[in-house]
């Protein structure tokens, strides 16, 4: 089977922002403790985060990442995470029907963020409180000493302001399961309220605010076109969020999800240039893509939980799933459509980053290693920041329950001007046959492969487990070659491939 592509210097798509390839941690299960904080742990810096953790998020250079939620935000109060950890409050969360002990706070996770090398991307709770509590936590956080905010934050231990810039207005606010849940009239004026208020404080904050928690949503896409009515010159981005999931065991299926995300961001895109359009606006809103990952795996063992047989337990199991070699495909295909929508995603955030639907696991007192889906992932990460190549693509495809003709061959491309690489993230969803691949430099001159990288098993359920942490890891790929200004290889069934090209 035969998949020609084009990528020609000069159809570009968008210089990709970096954050997207951001990430995120919630007070949810173990994301936190025993996640990246476990005091006891023999990796354990002096404020308590694990070094074995700190490092694998290290390497994956994530830009920002989104905290403290999620749901949990929703009925978060921000002062109970400040202060001597010794005197916080103990609260149950109903989000997730556990306790928190509210040993990391914002400071906390502030010295964490600058371990790591990323920066802070804070939620700001507008459901079960309002305006003028989100304009006191932007103060605590960035505010000048000298004013009341400012001087508490220095007397809790940090005198400088943190200086966040990218804050969230609330979390899935069009969701009936969420604390505070509004209407789209009144989230609208609420987030456009509290976005002027926060804009009196510093104009160079950069505002997301709620959209639609999911496509299957019935109050989408009109939730959008609403709350962007009311909030359009107030706000920098609008968020999305999806999950994805193989609940009926039917790989083609799944692998085609990524045309329902793409068609989500495209609606959604649509509905931005339609209000954009109706207020005569020369600003644009773009997308925060902050919550998306595969979640279902670890559905049925959460009930007892969540429906609140356990009590109110601290950091339970939650949300633990075990990612398979069927799930790295998946990532590399949402990733690969994040890239080709670049110029209207400029965030995203994987959701989670540790123990919780996440690409690193750990064990309380024992080790952490990686997911299946963090390399895919880590390869974005890494080699996906530049300009997205708007790819021409032949390849046959099959027709799935979300769309007809997905191609069998999933793409992308990004031009790196500074180290003169083109990287290509690619995904084979055939069961069963390798594809011919064929790609057409035009205009790069001369190329020669640096780097190629394969992930391949004959078993679409192996997983990487705290006994055999290395069952699915990428390999040296062989056989891609440049002839000219053609590259040629072939990309086996099931795959998931990197492909790096040095241009003279």
């Amino acid at each position: 089977m035969k998949a020609t592509v084009t990528a020609h210097r000069d159809f570009t798509i968008s210089d990709i922002d970096d954050r997207l390839y951001s990430a995120f941690l919630e007070h949810l299960g173990r994301a936190i403790y025993t996640g990246i904080h476990e005091p006891g742990h023999p990796t354990a810096d002096k404020n308590g985060m694990r070094g074995d953790v700190a490092q694998l998020v290290r390497d994956l250079k994530i830009p920002y990442v989104r905290y403290p939620g999620g749901n949990f935000v929703s009925a978060y109060n921000w002062e109970d995470g400040v202060g001597p950890v010794a005197d916080r409050p103990t609260r149950l969360d109903l989000a997730w029907h556990t306790s928190d002990s509210n040993a990391v706070g914002v400071h906390e996770f502030a010295a964490w963020c600058e371990t790591v090398g990323t920066q802070m991307m804070l939620a700001i709770n507008l459901g079960s409180r309002g305006l003028d509590e989100a304009r006191n936590f932007v103060e605590y956080v960035n505010g000048p000493t000298g004013s009341y905010w400012g001087d508490l934050r220095k007397k809790n231990g940090h005198a400088d302001p943190f200086d966040v810039k990218l804050w969230c207005l609330g979390n899935e606010m069009d969701g009936p399961w969420q604390v505070g849940h509004k209407t789209a009239d009144e989230y609208g004026r609420l987030a456009s309220e509290t976005a002027k208020a926060l804009r009196a404080f510093d104009k160079s904050l950069e505002l997301i605010v709620c959209g639609s928690s999911n496509s299957d949503m019935p109050t989408y896409p009109e939730w959008e076109r609403t709350v962007l009515e009311h909030t359009y010159e107030s706000v920098d981005y609008i968020s999305l969020h999806m999950y994805f999931a193989n609940r009926s065991n039917h790989t083609a299926n799944y692998l085609a999800l990524n045309h329902k995300l793409d068609n989500y961001i495209g609606a959604v895109a649509s509905t931005i240039d339609f209000v954009q359009a109706k207020k005569r606006s020369k600003k644009k809103v773009t997308i925060s893509f902050d919550e998306w990952n595969v979640w279902y795996h670890s559905n049925a063992a959460d009930r007892e939980v969540l429906d609140g047989h356990g009590g109110w337990p601290h950091a339970p199991r939650l949300l633990e799933d075990a990612y398979n070699f069927e799930d790295v495909l998946q990532v590399g295909c949402i990733l690969n459509t994040f890239i080709r929508r670049s110029d209207v995603v400029r965030i995203a955030c994987i959701a989670q980053l540790v123990n919780v639907i996440a690409p690193i696991m750990t064990e309380p007192n024992g080790p952490a290693w990686k997911q299946t889906t963090y390399y895919p992932y880590y390869f974005a990460s890494i080699f996906g920041r530049g300009t997205a190549l708007q790819l021409g693509v032949t390849c046959p495809g099959y027709d799935a329950d979300v769309a007809d003709n997905v191609p069998y061959l999933d793409i992308s491309a990004v031009h790196d001007k500074t180290t003169n690489t083109i990287a290509f993230f690619a995904v084979n969803r055939h069961a069963t046959d390798a594809l011919e691949l064929s790609i057409d430099l035009k205009g790069f001159g001369k190329a020669r492969v640096i780097d190629h990288q394969v992930m391949t098993h004959s078993n679409l359920k192996v997983v990487n487990s705290l006994s055999e942490q290395n069952a699915v890891v990428p390999k040296a790929g062989s056989g891609v070659t440049v002839d000219g200004d053609t590259l040629t290889g072939k990309l086996p069934a099931y795959s998931y491939q990197m492909i790096r090209v040095q241009l003279s």
